[in-house]
């Protein structure tokens, strides 16, 4: 097992009390995944994905409050008592139309699996360990929410492993900002009178094409991507409404501001050219950019390797991920990390419907497993090993003063 320098003799016996406690607890976080996976929820809406991983956390000993900091589908699940406090983050969510396809459903039962292998050692270590339920990652924020409304108050690191097609260390968060666009013109008889109408899905189209054409002068990385959501009401009838879904993205928070207002005005364009009204409305708080906390990354890579895992890309440089999540916004305020762990998806990636399949399939155990013992161990480092304590106590102290 994973074992970080400078730790003591207790990190040993703790870190085999909670590979037994994983390992027994195993078929039931696998039962717990396929739950989640076979009820698929929305963002604010994962009633059922809320109430089993909270329960599954009751039932390993921990102290659990549910609908916590006025959300509804967030919960919060404590153990211990000590001065060290860490936070394992659970996702649970779903996306529209490929269900579990980007393996929230791995992500909580592995963060139950963590919560239940630490409450078994928490005391013995002065060690207090909250599995935080938190909803909406796509496109809702919930973890910003929870960030402003205190849930993350005094805790010295969060953390949290996500699915993907290979082991990565790091990735490219990207800034983020989820909108909705709304242009509104004036119904008419499309073939009898069509010039009494405004066409609102002509002010659509001329804002797609205006966005297409400033992609040339994008800074690299930055994107803007969405969706037509409603087009109209009949093909014989000028379209009185038109709605979008977009994000917005780029490298940093200070970059998304700047390319925001130029895809606003590309929208702007459109209204103007048709004679359309237009608003733009956000979906979410803004996710931003991630910075994580490199000791603790570097423990957790220990402990991850122990259990086989291997970071070949990392090492030889190979293009990182890039994606946007709001453990971004968490990883600003205090020591964070969201590496990735390998799912055998047979060259699917995130948000394909085969990876949501691969996310029930054989290599989803492992997942769960060696998820759930690597944050579990890199917990017990942080409460062990006296140089990565001294960081924490050190980064809480300076978001203290």
């Amino acid at each position: 097992m994973g074992k970080a320098p400078g730790t003591d003799h207790r990190a040993d016996e703790a870190k085999g009390a909670v590979r037994t406690v994983v390992g027994g607890a195993l078929r039931d976080l696998v039962a717990l995944s396929r739950s989640i996976h076979d009820r698929p929820e929305l963002c604010f809406e994962e009633r059922h994905a809320a109430r089993a991983v909270a329960d599954a956390l009751a039932a390993a000993g921990l102290e659990v409050q549910t609908g916590v900091f006025g959300l509804e589908t967030a919960f919060q699940a404590t153990a211990g008592g000590g001065p060290l406090s860490i936070v394992v983050c659970a996702e649970y969510d779903a996306l529209p139309g490929v269900g579990h396809a980007c393996g929230h459903n791995l992500i909580a039962a592995a963060a139950v699996g963590a919560g239940a292998g630490l409450a078994a050692v928490a005391d013995d270590l002065g060690l207090q360990v909250t599995v935080l339920g938190t909803p909406a990652e796509e496109g809702g924020g919930g973890k910003v929410l929870l960030l402003e409304r205190g849930a993350f108050d005094g805790a010295h690191a969060a953390m949290m492993v996500h699915p993907w097609h290979e082991d990565r260390l790091r990735a490219v968060c990207l800034a983020v900002d989820h909108v909705d666009v709304r242009f509104t013109g004036r119904e008419a008889h499309a073939s009898a009178a069509p010039y009494k109408g405004v066409n609102a899905a002509d002010a659509m189209v001329v804002s797609q094409v205006a966005i297409g054409l400033l992609r040339q002068h994008f800074v690299p990385g930055d994107q803007v991507h969405g969706i037509v959501t409603k087009g109209g009401d009949a093909a014989n009838v000028i379209a009185k409404e038109t709605t979008g879904r977009f994000m917005i993205r780029a490298g940093t928070s200070e970059d998304l501001d700047v390319l925001r207002v130029r895809v606003e005005r590309c929208f702007e364009a459109g209204a103007l050219a048709t004679g359309c009204s237009f608003e733009m409305s956000d979906l979410s708080p803004r996710y931003s950019d991630y910075v994580p906390d490199e000791p603790l990354l570097s423990a957790w890579r220990t402990n991850a390797e122990s259990l086989g895992r291997r970071f070949d890309a990392d090492e030889a440089g190979a293009p990182l991920p890039r994606f946007s999540t709001d453990m971004a916004n968490v990883s600003k305020t205090l020591p964070t990390i969201h590496p990735l762990v390998g799912l055998d998806s047979h060259g699917a990636v995130v948000h394909e419907p085969a990876f949501a399949d691969a996310a029930v399939g054989p290599s989803a155990e492992r997942v769960i497993h060696d998820g759930a013992l690597s944050m579990a161990w890199t917990a017990v480092d942080a409460a062990t090993d006296s140089g990565l304590r001294r960081h924490l106590d050190q980064l809480l102290d300076e978001r203290s003063s």
